[in-house]
């Protein structure tokens, strides 16, 4: 029997089942019958409201039951399927009430009338497991390598589980004691560990800095005394270091999830592994997050300003059907220098003075806030935070010492005098203020000289200027060959997470032997030639992991001909991109009422980056018409200048006059306003959101220096994001590999935007986008929310989507039978959330109006370290990364869950990084090559571009759209000057009542643009 694109086809004489509103394929082997036919027997059993098969075996099977978690198969009174589909006999349909046998004159069933919603299932829904061994359709099949390193442990091994509590003895006479920083906390611990080597050896143990250690050996437990002093001028301070014992972690347990013995992996034996194999970059290493970075940067990674790029890698351990992989990655990341406070100011502040502070003084105080700094002025090299700068200079600065004796009143000293005399210590910059090191208000003032930048702290990607950017950017990317060069260095170092490499010499990652850094391992306290890892019955196989990938046939396209017909085209065989060269798109807007609004410069000087209107306008007409949009002489042009741009009052005022003479101009309202800027330009979060959220007109924004120079492929891309924005279509799919004729499906795509990790206020931004016609299934609908700060849960998903199922229902007079879901931005950890809440808010919601499709749900995530790599040059594009559409879904993939790795884009840069796809709930029983041939295919459909995606389209505008609704965010947040947004300023990241208060009216689209797509 052959498998259909979603359903079973009969492969003898009889023919099609009549199909009425549930009907779908004829039964196996030509017996005819309603629904999705039975899989091997004569009748068939029609397919359930639950996306579950009918009788196997029936002559005449029965409608399958639908059930809540759609897993039984028996049959149903939902109607029952009869006739011969080889006599031709007519009969009832089975399922929805349509359909009669084979090809014979069916009957009309009883009309179909939906069943209320499946009440709550009291048990968990797990993710589904993998339907197969994997999918086998492919146009030439690949050898890979992938960075996943087998692990081998000892099952028998066990893990000893310790929580940790250290608390200074001496409590603070204020209150609570301040929380112990991180490396003070690791100090505290090597302190006892170091006193007692025979009870706490250092290297069978891993630590998490916080409040867990590991141990491969039994601890001692209870409350320990540690004595810490932080240099020998330093006076000792005193903790009591707590050890519990809480439970040991069989690792036999992991061995029997990997092996199919246990249904739920064991988190908190993968949780103490991996702590494990962090533990010797974390005592070698620079941690930020997850990653780890050397230490001693090279020169050639300078980035000017006092900024170096720093090399390292991050890595986790993965269960996957191979066994227990270490997913190792190559990573860099810019940091501040470790160098003199002074020194650091004259790279990093343009034209940085010491004669003239004055003018630099704000500039200094804002580099140099919250950032660590060591002294150097005494022995304890002691480490600070700056909170500031002293309000004088060094030489006018004095305060008063308490008499040791208390005999006599305070003393007034001066600063200069007390370090001569405290420290003999010299000021030099007297005439200069000093850092204010001190916290909770009391004062510590330290001359800048005497002050060094301590290593390891970030500098942040987006405050580097464009030189800096571009060089980390491109040190970030290297090429296929040196990245697996890289992983395979760093997997095999000191620095890595196994430490096998005991020699003197540690080769830094990627540089010749003229770079290496002498490292006495030997010598490093606690850490013996096996490695800790060793310690716990851990290795680590050195090679790669071996994989065959699969190669996917890219889809036929259709395109828009000279002669007004559809055109089908083929891709471009190695990038699979597609030109638009004699071709129009599938659909061209009709643009008549649109106008041109032009922020220029008023400085003279700069007139030469303003828009030439009289050049721009003609040509952008003339490109649209090549590509069959037609597109009007503009109702009118209308200039202004920048300083508009940036306030949000006055801008709003500017927009709501354009919109208003335009309806005079044409009696209609303004269908595309384009904005032209001469900058970037914070403003634009300002256009957006009124232009969006207030006004209801569609925007397209660009630059004047791009506009003027009206480059054709500039231009084109320009007319296909307005084409899409307006209603029309660029590209199609010549056929969706899914079945057109049984019933509607639409596609959905969710993401939710968060604030910056120093945001502490600011909500997260939840979209949901969906397909709103079919069988094109490339026009989209949106809906953005607000919700709770770092709140990953879409608070109001099913509500969400409910809005769009009530759209998609007026635009096309049907409900969509099948709904495909693809989640964006959750990790492993949050499948229960998004299976158990998210999805059963969908189903309440959908209850509400008896509504019950069937439900398809799939994870796509981009944050993961997988790459994959071409073994052979023939298996490879010429960049050296794998072909468009190479999908992996064994050995590297999940044990028995439906999961795949799928490079659908032609990676031209750097490294191509595969989306991992993981299926959590499939009520439409997809094989493994129809899904990861319809995602490919769907990768295809992006509106604004020539070429396939890296992420399948319905993400990729869920993310557009959620961080359109943070631009919406900002610009309510920043645009104080709005009444609106003066208004609302206290609701901001508040309860959830608030942020549904400032959700309704700050980010609901404006009505005329909610089935439009504005965010392209």
């Amino acid at each position: 029997m052959e498998r259909g694109v979603v359903g079973y086809r009969g492969r003898a004489s009889g023919g099609r089942g009549g199909r009425g509103r549930g009907g779908g394929y004829g039964g196996a082997e030509g017996q005819g019958g309603g629904g999705y036919g039975g899989r091997e027997g004569r009748g068939g059993g029609g397919r359930g409201r639950g996306g579950v098969y009918g009788d196997r075996k029936g002559k005449n099977g029965g409608g399958g039951a639908r059930l809540s978690d759609g897993a039984d198969r028996g049959a149903s009174e939902a109607g029952k399927g009869s006739g011969d589909g080889r006599n031709g006999d007519s009969g009832r349909g089975g399922g929805r009430g349509g359909g009669g046998g084979g090809r014979g004159s069916g009957t009309r069933g009883k009309e179909w009338k939906p069943l209320p919603s499946a009440p709550a299932v009291a048990k968990k829904v797990s993710p589904v497991q993998r339907p197969d061994k994997g999918g086998t359709n492919s146009v030439r099949n690949v050898r890979l390598h992938v960075n996943h390193f087998l692990v081998n442990y000892n099952a028998e091994s066990v893990i000893m589980h310790y929580d940790v509590d250290v608390k200074p003895v001496i409590p603070p006479k204020n209150g609570r004691p301040a929380k112990i920083p991180k490396s003070d906390l690791f100090m505290i611990k090597d302190k006892l560990f170091s006193d007692k080597p025979s009870d706490f050896p250092l290297s069978s143990t891993a630590y998490d800095g916080e409040k867990i250690i590991f141990s491969a050996v039994k601890l001692p437990t209870g409350r320990f005394k540690v004595d810490v002093s932080y240099g020998e001028d330093s006076k000792v301070r005193s903790y009591h270091f707590t050890i519990k014992f809480v439970n040991q972690l069989m690792l036999g347990k992991l061995k029997q999830y990997l092996s199919g013995g246990l249904t739920s992996i064991p988190r908190d034996v993968l949780q103490g592994m991996d702590l494990v194999m962090k533990e010797n970059p974390t005592r070698r290493m620079i941690s930020v997050g997850r990653n780890f970075y050397l230490r001693e940067p090279d020169s050639r990674d300078d980035l000017g300003r006092g900024i170096s790029a720093y090399r390292g890698f991050q890595h986790s351990l993965k269960p996957t059907s191979q066994g227990l992989s270490l997913c190792l990655d190559y990573s860099v990341l810019a940091f501040r220098k470790p160098m003199p406070v002074l020194d650091f100011l004259r790279e990093h502040i343009y034209h940085f003075n010491l004669k003239e502070f004055r003018k630099s003084r704000r500039e200094v105080e804002n580099t140099l806030w919250g950032l660590k700094v060591r002294v150097n002025h005494r022995k304890s090299k002691q480490k600070f935070i700056v909170s500031g700068l002293a309000t004088e200079n060094a030489c006018d600065s004095a305060f008063h010492i308490e008499d040791p004796g208390g005999q006599n009143p305070p003393r007034l000293v001066c600063l200069v005098e007390y370090f001569k005399e405290k420290y003999n210590k010299d000021i030099v910059h007297t005439d200069i203020p000093c850092l204010d090191l001190g916290k909770n208000k009391k004062r510590n003032y330290v001359p800048m000289e005497f002050c060094e930048i301590v290593e390891g702290q970030r500098f942040r990607k987006e405050q580097l200027d464009r030189d800096a950017a571009q060089n980390l950017k491109n040190w970030s990317l290297p090429l296929p060959h040196d990245r697996r060069n890289k992983i395979r260095r760093m997997v095999r170092s000191a620095d890595g997470p196994c430490g096998y490499n005991s020699a003197i010499v540690r080769s830094y990652i990627g540089l010749t032997a003229a770079f290496e850094v002498v490292f006495d391992v030997e010598n490093y306290v606690g850490i013996d030639k096996g490695g800790i890892a060793k310690n716990f019955g851990i290795e680590v196989n050195m090679d790669m992991t071996a994989v065959e990938g699969r190669v996917i046939r890219p889809p036929e396209l259709k395109l828009g001909a000279p002669n007004g017909k559809l055109t089908t085209i083929t891709v471009d065989r190695e990038k699979c991109h597609w030109n638009l060269v004699g071709k129009l798109v599938v659909r061209g807007k009709l643009i008549e009422r649109w106008a041109v609004l032009d922020f220029r410069q008023n400085d003279r000087r700069y007139n030469h980056f303003n828009l030439d209107p009289n050049a721009f306008i003609p040509k952008l007409i003339n490109r649209c018409e090549i590509l069959g949009i037609k597109m009007r002489e503009p109702l009118f042009y209308q200039a202004t200048s920048m300083d508009k741009f940036s306030k949000a009052d006055i801008l709003r005022e500017l927009l709501e006059g354009i919109s208003e003479r335009a309806s005079n101009n044409a009696r209609s309202g303004l269908q595309l306003l384009v904005c032209v800027m001469t900058r970037r330009d914070p403003g634009y979060k300002y256009l957006k959101w009124i232009a969006e959220t207030k006004i209801g007109i569609v925007t397209q924004c660009c630059l004047s220096n791009l506009a003027n120079k009206a480059n054709d492929q500039y231009l084109a891309n320009l007319a296909l994001k307005i084409n899409a924005k307006l209603g029309g279509s660029n590209v199609e799919l010549n056929q969706l590999p899914i079945a057109t004729d049984a019933g509607h499906v639409m596609f959905v795509g969710a993401d939710v935007n968060h604030p910056g990790s120093r945001n502490e206020t600011s909500p997260s931004i939840a979209a949901v986008v969906s397909t709103m016609n079919w069988p094109a299934a490339n026009r989209y609908a949106a809906r953005v929310r607000a919700q709770g700060h770092q709140c990953e849960k879409i608070r109001d998903f099913g509500d969400m989507c409910l809005e769009l199922i009530e759209s998609y229902t007026q635009l096309n007079k049907v409900r969509p039978e099948k709904i495909i879901i693809f989640r964006d931005g959750v990790s492993e950890g949050q499948f229960d959330m998004v299976l158990n809440e998210e999805l059963l808010d969908l189903k309440r919601a959908f209850g509400t109006i008896n509504y019950s499709p069937y439900i398809t749900l799939i994870v796509a995530q981009k944050r993961h370290q997988t790459r994959l790599f071409p073994q052979r040059s023939e298996d490879a594009c010429s960049t050296g990364n794998v072909p468009p559409g190479t999908v992996v879904d064994t050995r590297v993939v999940h044990p028995f869950e439906f999961d795949f790795y799928l490079c659908s884009h032609y990676g031209s840069l750097g490294t191509s990084k595969p989306t991992h796809y993981h299926v959590l709930f499939d009520e439409l029983r997809f094989t493994s090559d129809e899904l990861q041939k319809l995602i490919y295919d769907l990768c295809f459909t992006m509106a604004r571009c020539t070429k396939p995606v890296s992420l399948v389209t319905p993400v990729y505008y869920a993310d557009l759209v959620a961080y359109r609704g943070r631009l919406y965010h900002e610009a309510l947040t920043e645009g104080q000057s709005l009444p609106s947004a003066r208004s609302s300023s206290s609701s901001i990241g508040g309860s959830s009542s608030s942020v549904a208060s400032m959700d309704e009216k700050f980010f609901r689209l404006h009505a005329d643009l909610e089935n439009e797509m504005f965010f392209i």
